[in-house]
């Protein structure tokens, strides 16, 4: 599996659009790794909420309910 990662420039832009004017380098990174683990957490409960429906693709109802 190809490991991609969400972009450092998206992280910044996120940060600046809620008022910072300037973003660290650590900081964007911190706030990468963080929204990558909540994605998988929300990505893995989509998928067993899509198996229990007895589908193999995950649909956005998957993902809304496995957000909450």
């Amino acid at each position: 599996m190809i490991k991609r990662s969400l972009p450092l420039a998206a992280m910044e832009k996120l940060m600046k659009k809620a008022g910072a004017d300037r973003v660290s380098d650590k900081s964007k990174a911190a706030m990468k790794n963080v929204l990558e683990d909540i994605a998988r957490q929300i990505s893995s409960r989509a998928v067993s909420y899509s198996k229990h429906a007895g589908r193999r693709t995950i649909k956005q109802q998957d993902i809304k309910l496995a957000s909450k």
